[in-house]
């Protein structure tokens, strides 16, 4: 049984149903190990799920609560919530418990739960924050540390409004970590022209910043119209949806450009186009005509080529189109980009056929898989073992499930990004309102509070940046939102949430990097500075989530075959900046990072760039984790 809270606890009780449909989930190891799966895969949840219900017992008989006298003391002891009407068997409970110490721990935990014994079977992050910093004084008190560099990274998409060197030298100092280059739409030619803007302003601000492709993916769209002007779509009215895409549609008949939709929808299923403001229900559908008829669930009107979703369909499409082939090929390894984001990510193997069309730049362009479908989040745990970080896609996957589940897809996936210390990205819609407003709504504020709170590495914006009329002042509110939730954070109660679901054993390295965390947490370090050669290192400290920033100093490497010598190139240090508390530092030359003296001229160099950004200042204490020969040392130095 997974230990529960310390004190009384309250209990919400949400349908199980949440749980089953959102596909696979993580088991608390515990629990695992005791139903014998092993690490716990969602293929094992039905069956835990299904199980025989055992026979109830009365609450006073070991059910596991501590006493009268440990609660007083506030000593560790586990809870179980009450048995009766408050909930029954089968049911999500979203659980608060308060501590003396006013540290609240939110956790959302499926149970099974039979008449006198609850089961937790996963949970996904607990949110933990430091409730005794808080108070009405520091609510009301204006945020003045705008220096303060967010450790929460900011991906920026770049289009009309943000391409031009002025506009992308705002954004890097504003906060900007990664571009995002949207290939859905434009040409090379303006994509790089974009890159070559990027570039100059890189150069100007001497800021770095990550490319990130974005593919187009397979998608499903409704064809053209007769005179090419909108359609009105009539609710309760009879529509049919033809696989001929050359047909020119009217009020009674579209085209879509799916042609097995006939054979994988049935009667009854939904299906829903241009985002969503178009809902149809299948009535017949006819294989041998490719026709499939429908009736209008409500009145809008519907232009040309409108995105097609198909909620709880497998469809028949490549991952990797032709074009994106192309994308990557032609523009993306040529360019030396950093990451490809891969649209539509239903399985694990779609990632490995993108590794195997990289081939060996697949070492340098690392790929952050999108889940924004069911058949994604049912292959979640296939996905994200084969992926170099996760992007919750949020705008698709709400066509593809409930909209009042979208928060526990997005918590269990950042929950499970974080136990792997793989970077995980929140998007969609987060500042949508500042297309047009210079204030973001309320919602989207604490919307990407929460996110932060929750354990994003990063957060997206989509058309903010590129279309919107204030993309700058959307990357300053986007940072000062970040740093406010970092702010409220406790720190030594996340490290002790990831520290219960590491792996055991860990390995040596995963041992450093916690040991570096706990060491910089003891002694109260402004800093921890990493030296790394392929990122791995520094990663894995941020996994960690330490409460100061990190100082990844990429260590170049001088390589040979024997006939040329090769320096590696800046890749390891632009991964860096999509993971959460990471500060890239290119090392100047060639390094042997395993000599003492190299490593202290490294460490020295390093040292000096924090105090001149304002990393740290003299009398401040800092940590540093490092190699000398075989041995890997942990140092805490002070800065006279």
């Amino acid at each position: 049984m997974a230990k529960g809270p310390t004190a009384a606890d309250a209990d919400c009780a949400v349908p199980l149903a949440i749980a089953r449909s959102i596909g696979p989930l993580w088991f608390h190891p515990h629990t695992a190990r005791r139903h014998g799966t092993g690490e716990g895969g969602p293929r094992d949840l039905p069956v835990l799920l299904r199980g025989k219900k055992k026979k109830g017992r009365k609450a006073s008989e070991g059910d596991g609560r501590p006493s009268d006298q440990s609660r007083r003391r506030g000593t560790p002891g586990e809870r179980r919530p009450e048995t009766g009407n408050r909930g029954g068997p089968g049911v999500v409970a979203v659980r608060r418990s308060t501590t003396r110490s006013r540290k609240a721990t939110i956790a959302i935990v499926v149970e099974e739960r039979f008449a006198g014994s609850t089961q937790s079977l996963f949970c996904v992050p607990r949110l933990s924050v430091e409730m005794a910093t808080i108070d009405i004084e520091s609510i009301l008190k204006e945020s003045t540390e705008t220096r303060r560099l967010q450790k929460t990274k900011i991906i920026c998409t770049l289009g009309p409004k943000s391409r031009d060197v002025d506009m992308l030298e705002k954004m890097l100092r504003a906060g900007m970590n990664v571009a995002r280059f949207n290939f859905s739409h434009g040409s090379y030619e303006y994509h790089q022209e974009t890159l070559e803007n990027l570039k100059t302003a890189m150069s100007n601000t001497q800021i770095m910043c990550a490319v990130l492709l974005d593919t187009k993916g397979p998608e499903i769209r409704t064809g053209m119209l007769k005179d090419g002007k909108p359609v009105q779509i009539t609710k309760d009215k009879e529509i049919t949806l033809t696989t001929d895409y050359e047909f020119k549609g009217d009020e009674n008949t579209i085209a879509l450009s799916y042609k097995k939709l006939p054979q994988d929808v049935s009667p009854g299923s939904t299906i829903l186009i241009g985002d969503g403001s178009i809902t149809l229900t299948v009535l017949e559908c006819d294989v041998g005509g490719g026709k499939v008829k429908c009736k209008c669930m409500n009145s809008a009107m519907l232009g040309e080529r409108k995105n097609c979703n198909l909620p709880g369909v497998v469809v028949d499409l490549p991952t990797v189109t032709k074009k994106d082939e192309d994308d990557i090929l032609i523009w993306g390894v040529a360019n030396k980009i950093d990451f490809i984001a891969a649209s539509f990510v239903r399985k694990g193997s779609d990632v490995v056929k993108i590794k195997e069309l990289l081939g060996p730049h697949s070492k340098t362009i690392h790929i952050i898989s999108k889940v924004e479908n069911q058949e994604g989040l049912v292959n979640f745990d296939d996905i994200l073992r084969e992926s170099d970080g996760i992007m919750v896609a949020r705008g698709d996957l709400g066509m593809e499930i409930p909209t009042e589940k979208i928060f526990l897809a997005q918590k269990m996936m950042i929950f499970k990004c974080n136990s792997a210390g793989k970077p995980v990205v929140t998007a969609t819609q987060m500042l949508e309102s500042m297309c047009k407003s210079p204030r973001p709504t309320r919602a989207e504020a604490t919307d990407v509070a929460n996110a932060v709170l929750d354990g994003t590495d990063a957060v997206m914006l989509s058309g903010e940046t590129a279309a919107g009329a204030y993309p700058e002042n959307a990357v300053k509110i986007m940072a000062a939102i970040c740093r406010e939730a970092e702010a409220s954070l406790d720190y030594d109660a996340i490290f002790k949430s990831v520290m219960k679901s590491a792996p055991l054993p860990m390995t040596p390295l995963e041992s450093l990097a916690s040991s570096a965390v706990r060491t910089a947490n003891k002694v109260r370090a402004t800093l921890i500075i990493v030296l790394t050669r392929g990122g791995s290192t520094a990663k894995l400290v941020a996994k960690y989530r330490p409460s100061v920033p990190i100082l990844s100093v990429a260590v170049p490497v001088m390589t040979t075959d024997s006939l040329t010598w090769e320096l590696s190139e800046e890749a390891p240090a632009r991964h860096s900046l999509v993971c959460r508390g990471l500060i890239p530092l290119l090392a100047e030359g060639a390094a042997k990072a395993t000599d003492s003296d190299t490593t202290d001229e490294i460490l020295n160099a390093a040292i000096s760039h924090a105090l001149k950004t304002n990393l740290c200042q003299h009398g401040d204490a800092i940590v540093a984790l490092h190699r000398i020969g075989a041995a890997s040392v942990i140092k805490i130095m002070d800065i006279k």
